[in-house]
């Protein structure tokens, strides 16, 4: 028979009953379907408020000890079923990670839901979730758990956090930590990390409501940074870089961090603004 304590979650509660280890609660008589059992759980004692009495009423989270118990406690967790937020890693250990959640017990991270293997003192992103053992764990798995409702626009700025890497398609990021966007390869100006937290445009919105971003701003803002970025890099190497429009894409990456077509745009103004000499060996300031 199901429970009528819902695990992952704030109820509020009913104390029906003091003992040695704290108060009894139960769902009040009338919030309880007809013919359903009066369940009971432990709210312990080193949580409870001081004036708490018989038949008063008290929301708590409820959850399982280390015993696997359900048990309720005041405490405030960091995140509840099917939000996310994000946690620190406090230990990894041969079945998985985990997590500072804010309760006595630390959360669970299964190996099977992470994205990489985490190490201790990582900050990452995670929603809750209740396990085939009716337990509950972390996941780093988020694309099909986050919102695709934002009310984002193309051209919008916008700030998210990057969960999960993927050679085939990019990087996908939460926005606000909770809409679904994804950062195409051919956007990805630069290496960006599980947990990193980044500033993008809303480059498209999909008709399921998913974004799509880019790290790179508008054409004509991008290529006055990009200017900016070749001058900068000219001046630190004493004027002369040995890079040009036949030098390699990954190179041109590795270098500048920006993508092949948007170093050549650059160096074309440069060279049209009389900043630099473009020659067969490289790019020069100009004298």
């Amino acid at each position: 028979m199901k429970s009528i304590f819902k695990l992952g979650e704030y109820q509020k509660l009913e104390a029906v009953k003091e003992v040695p280890m704290g108060m009894y609660l139960s769902l009040p008589d009338t919030m309880r379907k007809e013919k359903e059992a009066k369940e009971l759980v432990l709210l312990p004692k080193r949580e409870m408020p001081n004036d708490l009495m018989v038949s008063d009423l008290i929301t708590v989270f409820i959850y399982k000890d280390s015993e696997d118990r359900t048990v309720a406690t005041t405490l405030k967790p960091h995140i509840t079923l099917g939000r996310f937020a994000r946690l620190t890693v406090v230990q990894t250990t041969d079945i998985g990670a985990f997590l500072d959640w804010g309760l006595i017990k630390d959360l669970f991270l299964p190996f099977k839901e992470q994205t990489y293997r985490v190490k201790k003192g990582d900050n990452i992103l995670v929603s809750l979730y209740i396990d085939k053992s009716e337990r509950l764990c972390a996941t780093m798995h988020l694309y099909e758990l986050l919102c695709s409702d934002s009310e984002y626009a193309e051209g919008d700025m916008v700030s998210g956090t990057i969960y999960e890497l993927s050679d085939n398609f990019g990087a996908f990021a939460a926005v606000d930590d909770l809409y679904s966007a994804l950062i195409p390869k051919n956007e990805l100006v630069r290496d960006v990390y599980i947990g990193e937290q980044i500033n993008a445009r809303v480059k498209a919105v999909r008709p399921d409501g998913r974004l799509t971003l880019s790290l790179r701003k508008k054409s004509y803002e991008q290529m006055d940074t990009d200017c900016e970025v070749i001058m900068e890099h000219l001046i630190r190497y004493g004027g002369f870089l040995p890079f040009h429009d036949k030098s390699t894409p990954d190179s041109i990456k590795r270098e500048f961090g920006m993508s092949k077509s948007g170093f050549k745009r650059a160096i074309g103004r440069l060279y049209k603004n009389g900043n630099i000499t473009i020659g067969d060996d490289g790019i020069r300031i100009r004298d």
